[in-house]
């Protein structure tokens, strides 16, 4: 007789999925906003994500992928905006979106086994 297999817990968690991919959506939905005024909420959610993806790259120690989100953050600051016209933009917005859906694919934390 056989016993029942026992389900273990995941070894990691993708935390990064979400804000990856509606970070993408937000780049390429947003690029019929450009120069508009309500673009200002497209940078404050695109740079918002990108450092938040940040974090769960450190969380996983790929330290690697904050050379593509730190230009996210930094390019589509509201603060202190780039002077970038509307073609540079929107090439940039699909390099961006491409950013965001590699990583939110490819970082996995460590599950926390102290639980």
């Amino acid at each position: 007789m056989s016993r029942p297999h026992t389900p273990q817990p995941p070894a990691f968690n993708r935390a990064a999925l979400a804000p990856g991919l509606l970070g993408a959506i937000v780049l390429l939905a947003g690029l019929a906003l450009v120069g508009g005024e309500w673009y200002l909420y497209v940078q404050y959610a695109v740079s918002i994500l990108a450092l938040i993806l940040c974090v769960f790259a450190g969380q996983a120690r790929l330290w690697w992928w904050l050379a593509g989100l730190i230009p996210l953050a930094v390019v589509w600051n509201p603060v202190w905006p780039l002077p970038l016209n509307g073609i540079a933009l929107q090439g940039l917005s699909i390099a961006g979106a491409v950013v965001f859906v590699a990583a939110a694919v490819t970082i996995k934390i460590p599950a926390d086994t102290r639980r």
